[in-house]
């Protein structure tokens, strides 16, 4: 099977989004800041803390909701240059094979630790940092989608 792909960047940042949203660090991280805020609400509400105190945890709640939605996404996008490249992907079942006209790379498919799925990209995960996006909507294209979810399931774990 063969997909030939380049990448959208609203697309790039929605997965980029739902990737730092799904990590459990990041989760544990934006419900303690959520029960601080609402906490500080509460004791603003009924005056146990100034209003100066109010102010400080709305700030951080706002710049870390900042951080995980806009700056983190935007600064990986900037910074990888993979996203503004054009690319074929082969699937086999020895793995996958990534070119453009710079060279190509293969990976086994041991290589990868997990893959799931979003509305417009197959994540495919070699550690819980490092992944590659595949746009479906490629596969979709070519009439490749539901063979290569076949092959993802038989060879990966699903996250």
């Amino acid at each position: 099977m063969q997909i030939t792909f380049e990448y959208e960047k609203r697309l790039v940042i929605q997965a980029l989004r739902l990737h730092f949203i799904t990590r459990s660090e990041i989760k544990l991280l934006i419900i303690l800041v959520n029960i601080f805020a609402i906490l500080s609400a509460a004791l603003f509400y009924f005056k146990k803390v100034s209003p100066l105190a109010f102010l400080v945890s709305s700030i951080l709640w706002v710049g870390l909701m900042a951080a995980f939605w806009f700056i983190m996404p935007y600064a990986v996008y900037r910074k990888a240059s993979t996203f503004r490249d054009g690319f074929t992907m082969f699937f086999n079942d020895a793995g996958v094979r990534l070119q453009n006209e710079r060279g190509y790379t293969e990976w086994g498919w041991k290589q990868f630790s997990t893959y799931f799925e979003t509305p417009h990209f197959i994540h495919l995960y070699f550690d819980s940092r490092s992944f590659f996006l595949v746009p479906k909507a490629a596969a979709v294209r070519e009439g490749n989608l539901e063979e290569i979810r076949e092959l993802l399931r038989r060879k990966i774990a699903r996250k």
